[in-house]
């Protein structure tokens, strides 16, 4: 067996609680699914692009019961509504839920465990079959917390809900699993932000998984970003359903960990659902940079607006799925995909897929990838003005992010997220990139 399966087969035995809820059986059999199919190899298409050899010969020991201490500025800034997760565990001290309106529930999933009713955890008990939803195993066998987030019909939170999750440096490799749910009712609106920050140097695995459920003519606004420790591993999966006219706007700034893999699925259920997703993916150095996303329009007039960008620098390696399926009956449907990507030097690799499949009539549908490299009249033209070889390309690569952040309506939010790739882009290139 290789390590990291027996790792999390070790962690299952250490489990708290592992029959709490009336789990135990549900788990379990996730577990043995995961033990008997193993790790994913190079064959499997899912796959392809992020080969797992080295991962499964490491060993990760469960975290911490309780959460470790960190620098409190690391969250300071960031306002309430506040939930806070350290290596995997609820902080209620650097958490802050002032403010939430009547009709607006936000806990921690072990907090609910702990209350003993069956039916307000039962979204832990979804199967995953595909084998190659390795990760979404271990997850359903192994989840102890998370954020559970439940809005009643009408309900708008009037400030950004934000979601911190924070990996702290401790002896050994760590390794948490996170389920989250987000259950919106008709009506309802709500902005979320996940930050997910490493508070030092680290080479810990974390492996989320995130439930959101829209209902009628929801608003949903979701931002992330994913700053984590340069040797850090995460894997991280969205799975949304859209209800009639429901609406969700997805935003995704991936600039850290070592290995990273993020996957985002939605189903557009009710007619007029609508989903715009934006992103952008920096790798630097040896980093491992995987995005998959995988859009099933169902019902009729339904739209998606796809715009990702991609960045590869060093010895990195960028990975870009985006699949579109219109499934039967989904006439009317508008879907739209585009990845543009910037390859910054001969020794990094950048691979991406755009896949759209059509079984329906009268649709609009378009996809697109290129790679290339920056406009060598564009760098000369801002070193003829008197700008740095390094300072010009990084400039032009800033530019060339700018169009996805573009879909963010919020301005301050806007501006957090461009100084942070601005910063990022500062350390990744600052020693210049290939002319």
């Amino acid at each position: 067996m290789a390590a990291l399966l027996e790792s999390f087969r070790q962690g299952f035995d250490a489990l708290r609680a592992p029959e709490a809820q009336e789990l135990g059986p549900r788990r379990r059999a996730a577990l043995e699914a995961l033990l008997a199919d193993g790790l994913p190899g190079p064959r499997e298409e899912a796959w392809k692009y992020t080969p797992l050899r080295a991962l499964e010969r490491r060993s990760f020991a469960p975290a911490d019961t309780t959460p470790p201490a960190f620098d409190p500025a690391l969250v300071e800034g960031i306002p309430a509504p506040r939930l806070v997760f350290a290596n995997g565990r609820f902080d209620a001290a650097r958490s802050d839920l002032s403010g939430l309106p009547d009709g607006a529930s936000v806990e921690a999933l072990s907090q609910v465990l702990e209350r003993g009713q069956p039916r307000d955890a039962n979204f832990l008990l979804r199967r995953y079959e595909r084998r190659d939803e390795v990760f979404a195993r271990a997850n359903a066998a192994l989840a102890e917390d998370g954020a559970v987030v439940r809005l009643d019909a009408g309900v708008r939170l009037p400030a950004p809900l934000h979601l911190v999750f924070v990996g702290v440096p401790q002896d050994g490799d760590r390794a948490w699993h996170l389920r989250h749910f987000i259950d919106l009712r008709d009506d309802a609106a709500l902005d979320i932000v996940e930050h997910q920050l490493g508070a030092g140097d680290h080479a810990h695995l974390a492996n989320d998984v995130l439930h959101l459920h829209a209902g009628k003519r929801v608003l949903v606004r979701h931002a992330r970003v994913q700053a984590d420790a340069a040797r850090a591993t995460r894997f991280a999966r969205t799975d949304a359903v859209l209800a009639r006219d429901a609406q969700y706007r997805r935003f995704d700034l991936e600039l850290g960990a070592g290995l990273s893999r993020n996957e985002l699925n939605v189903r557009l259920e009710g007619d007029g659902a609508r989903l715009t997703a934006n992103g952008v993916l920096l790798g630097s150095g040896r980093r491992h940079v995987d995005t998959r996303l995988g859009i099933e329009h169902i019902a009729r007039d339904t739209a998606c607006d796809l715009l990702w960008r991609g960045i590869a620098d060093g010895r990195s390696r960028v990975v870009f799925h985006g699949g579109i399926n219109i499934r039967p009956g989904a006439d009317g449907t508008d879907a739209s995909l585009s990845n543009k990507n910037l390859l910054l030097s001969a020794d990094a690799e950048i691979d991406t897929q755009p896949v759209l499949v059509i079984d329906a009539d009268e649709v609009k549908a378009a996809h697109g990838a290129t790679v290339g490299q920056l406009d060598a009249n564009a760098v000369f033209y801002l070193r003829s003005r008197g700008v740095p070889l390094a300072e010009a390309q990084r400039l032009l690569t800033v530019a060339f992010c700018r169009e996805p952040l573009g879909a963010l309506e919020d301005e301050g939010l806007r501006q957090l997220l461009l100084d942070r790739l601005d910063a990022a882009l500062a350390t990744a290139l600052g020693g210049g990139v290939a002319a």
